[in-house]
Formats: C-alpha cells, structure tokens, sequence
C-alpha cells in the first residue's frame, strides 16, 4: 500500500525542490534562533540595568515581556530547528530501510530460482546416470561422461552462484535489522523531545498566564 503511495508522480517532482526547500528552512530557523538569542541578551542586559536603576514598574513590566518572548522565541525556533534535523534525519533512515527490503525481496527471489534451477540439473543429472548405467557402447559412455561432466560444472556453478546470493542475502537483511533498530532508537529519541517541549510549552503557557494576571 506504501508503495503504491509513493509512486504517484507528485512525489517525484517533490523530490526534485526537496533538497532546496530543506536547506531554506534550515537557513531560516537558524536565522530566527540566533536573532532570538541576540534579544535574549539585549533585555536580559537592560533588565538587569533597570532594576539596579529602580525605575518605574511599568517601563520594568514592559522589558520584562519583552525578555519573557525573546525567551519564548529562542525555545521555538531552537525546538524546531532540532526536530526539523530530527525529522530530515528520520526520512533518510526510513528511505534507506525500504530500500533494503526491496533489495532483500530481490536477493530472496534470486535464491529461490538459483535453488529450484540446481534441483533441475540434479534431477536432470541422476536420470541420464540412471539411463546409461545398463549400457556398455563405449562412444556413449565418452558421450555420457561429456554430458555428466558438463551437469558438474553447471552444477558447481550453480552452486557457486546460490552461496554468493546467500551471502548478499544475509548482509542485505543484517544492515535492514540495523537500519531498523536505529529507525527504533530515533522513534524513541524523538517521542523523549516531543515529551519535554510539550512540558515547556505549558510552562509558557503558565507564565503567559501569569504575567496577564
């Protein structure tokens, strides 16, 4: 079902200004993170000077706000500059796990031709043994050791041929459990952050609260 998804032509023209709309976006994000960082640190510093200064509470409740959303600012744009990497890096693993599947789908089609054709000759190879067992001509028996001599190498090579299809097989499914386990741990990692920047947003929430009070 997957696979029919993304096999619609949208996602192949998509894919051509992906790479572009990424790098914009990261540009973009790192853009606001460090303009927030510069007005945390521009009113923190005339936060602090101001209440040395022991001015009026209104100009303090102004800089105060205003310290409060370049802090709220900062935590955005620094959220969602990591959980856009986070996400960029999630595609990536789960492109490269449908691609080992594929391959591994390929791989153990392989195996089982190379295997059904090796059974073939085998076959092939003791019914001509059977037949010409009984007979003592001595062209047929040069024929019949041409013939059995021929069935060995193809059977040698066939054999040749399925172990090193084995081999591919199984390195093809150990990076995909690989593949897969880090796809897990990234899972994991991803639902901890999305844990923690819930819990920081309802503490903004509750200090919008209390600062409207």
């Amino acid at each position: 079902r997957w696979q029919k998804i993304f096999m619609f032509p949208l996602w192949s023209k998509m894919a051509v200004f992906w790479n572009k709309m990424f790098l914009t976006i990261i540009v973009l994000l790192i853009v606001l993170f460090l303009d927030a960082v510069r007005e945390v640190r521009k009113y923190s510093s005339v936060h602090v000077n101001e209440k040395a200064a022991n001015v009026n509470s209104s100009a303090f409740d102004h800089i105060q706000m205003k310290l409060f959303r370049s802090q709220r600012n900062l935590y955005l744009s620094g959220f969602s500059l990591f959980l856009w990497l986070v996400l960029r890096r999630t595609v990536t693993l789960l492109t490269q796990l449908a691609k080992e599947m594929a391959s591994h789908a390929a791989l153990e089609t392989q195996v089982n031709d190379a295997t059904e054709a090796a059974k073939k000759y085998m076959a092939e190879n003791e019914r001509l043994q059977e037949a010409l067992s009984g007979k003592g001509d001595s062209k047929k028996k040069e024929s019949t050791d041409a013939t059995e001599e021929k069935l060995k190498e193809e059977v040698e090579r066939l054999k040749a041929e399925l172990q090193k299809t084995s081999n591919a097989f199984h390195k093809a499914k150990t990076e995909g459990a690989a593949v897969k386990k880090q796809s897990e741990g990234l899972r994991r990692e991803y639902e901890h952050l999305m844990k923690e920047f819930e819990q920081l947003q309802q503490r903004l929430n509750k200090a919008e609260d209390k600062k409207d009070l």
